[in-house]
């Protein structure tokens, strides 16, 4: 049988493996698993191994460990290394070998677990002659169990003197050359479990992931909010611009789609009397694919009675700032090179005084829809509802072409037209815009707000709206009556926000794609 350790551990070992070169591996590989099996020690057969320490916490606690031995031995060296044979740190860990040493009767593997690696020092005179010859056996990635003491090698390493070691899973295909690692983005995002195994840094992201999630429901909780769930299939493609997923349900024999949001259940929980209420929620949309967009992803929506858009805003500059300073551990942060500034007040413009100070262009100065359409031919900014475009649209156009990659700094966007708004209440001082925000960061949209529209009759007016504008692309939209139905039993004024988890991740983890931050993104197959 082959020994594929020859070139496992070489250090000299720089080519790239080929597909010919994993599949002679592997075949080795197989044939040391027959052979285990065929002496009755299955490593696949191992139920259980009851490790007592994690690789990080050993190496926090070894140090006052050797503290507290070398102040009793009144600093004498001969004396600290009796009290280290005499009490000795005794443990017990378990993980995948990642590189090898081999020096004959003695070999240095490294162990990694989820916190950390650990160097183990393995001697045939430690662990027997017959079970160092089974361990000479063993690869690079099997999973492996190890009893022993900890000491400090000449080079100053913290090291696991191993007095056993078991094997508790076989690795059949080998691991990234030394080298090289995993380095190819579209595997690693197919394959996130290797690309975690060969990449320690792509952990630490989807740790902070969690710790970014957990402070979001923290803050929420903290200030009375109650999580909930609401469905994730629904029967009506609702009127919203996003396009949804198609499925079928085969025991009600009905068309159902995944859902595009989670606003208009919250809302009826609202009405129900619960005044604040939040999801975090997996939504689907049937959409192109880029840097920040992925057709699934997590968004956190928040909803609050007897609150306007103008307390929203404080919410989210409040959340937002103090997430960054627990998960940073400071205010300004830098993003993909470019300082950004957590910490202090975030600029807040109309979406009119936007368009006027990057821009140049004053909507107060159009007449009339007409004007506004020749502005924007002046200005060669294209208005995608042509000759039906409204001063509302055209006013959309711009900030879209001369704004948003300007906004860097966290900064609110508010007063929106109510062209682009459906869910949003008018202003009582200008019926053409609505109480609706939007803040963005590095030139992004975070996140999206509104004082919520409760007018039944409004409401239901524009889904009509929407739905005909939908069904004239051949959507098969069509209004959600019942919730509808839940605005005519009254709902309080209330504030709505939306954000992006996901986007916040990227953020704060210096991310500078959506997948980076997903364990598994949506990929085309091979």
């Amino acid at each position: 049988m082959a020994d594929e350790n020859v070139n496992a551990v070489s250090d000299d070992s720089v080519s790239e493996q080929t597909e010919e070169d994993i599949h002679i591996l592997k075949k080795v590989r197989l044939e040391k698993l027959d052979s285990l099996k065929e002496r009755g020690m299955n490593p696949y057969e191992q139920t259980r191994f009851d490790y007592d320490s994690k690789n990080a916490e050993i190496r926090e606690k070894y140090i006052p460990y050797e503290e507290d031995l070398n102040a009793r031995s009144g600093g004498d060296a001969e004396a600290f290394k009796s009290l280290m044979a005499e009490n000795p740190m005794n443990v017990k860990i378990a993980g995948r070998i990642m590189t090898w040493r081999n020096m004959g009767k003695a070999n240095f593997i490294d162990v990694r677990d989820n916190t950390d690696r650990m160097q183990v020092y393995i001697r045939m005179n430690d662990i027997g002659e017959e079970e160092f010859k089974e361990f000479k056996t063993w690869d690079i990635g099997d999973i492996v169990g190890v009893e022993g003491f900890v000491f400090r090698t000449r080079t100053g390493e913290v090291t696991v003197h191993a007095k056993k070691i078991i094997l508790l899973s076989k690795s059949l295909l080998p691991l990234p050359e030394k080298w090289h690692g995993l380095k190819d983005q579209d595997m690693r995002y197919r394959q996130r479990y290797l690309d975690l195994i060969c990449n320690p840094d792509v952990k630490d992201t989807f740790l902070k992931r969690s710790r970014i999630l957990s402070e979001v429901r923290h803050f929420l909780d903290s200030r009375g909010y109650l999580e909930v769930d609401t469905p994730v299939l629904h029967t009506l493609e609702i009127g919203a611009a996003a396009r949804p997923f198609k499925t079928h349900h085969n025991a009600l024999d009905l068309d159902m789609y995944l859902r595009i949001e989670t606003e208009l259940y919250l809302k009826r929980l609202i009405v129900g009397g619960l005044d604040r209420v939040y999801e975090v929620g997996r939504i689907f949309r049937n959409e192109g694919m880029d840097q920040s967009h992925n057709p699934e992803f997590t968004t956190v929506e928040m909803y609050q009675a007897y609150t306007d858009y103008f307390g929203m805003m404080e919410l989210i500059e409040q959340m937002y700032r103090e997430i960054t300073l627990k998960i940073c551990g400071k205010g300004v942060i830098t993003y993909q090179g470019t300082e950004i500034d957590m910490e202090s007040p975030w600029e807040r413009l109309t979406m009119a005084e936007a368009v006027k100070k990057y821009a140049g262009v004053d909507y107060n100065d159009w007449a009339d829809d007409e004007s506004a359409r020749e502005c924007a031919k002046a200005h060669d900014v294209e208005v995608e509802e042509g000759k039906n475009a409204t001063k509302g649209h055209v006013l959309i156009a711009f900030f879209e072409a001369f704004v948003e990659d300007k906004l860097i700094q966290p900064t609110i966007i508010y007063d929106y037209p109510v062209e682009n708004s459906p869910l949003a209440k008018r202003k009582p001082s200008d019926p053409a815009f609505t109480e609706r925000f939007e803040y963005f960061i590095y030139a992004r949209e975070m996140g999206n707000a509104f004082s919520e529209l409760n007018d039944p009759i409004d409401q239901r007016e524009r889904f009509v709206r929407q739905v005909e504008a939908k069904r004239a692309t051949g959507a098969n939209a069509e209004v959600d009556e019942d919730f509808v139905t839940a605005l005519e039993y009254g709902m309080p004024p209330t504030g709505g926000l939306g954000f992006g988890l996901d986007r916040l991740v990227m953020l704060l983890t210096d991310s500078p794609s959506i997948r980076d931050v997903l364990l598994f993104p949506t990929m085309k197959p091979f």
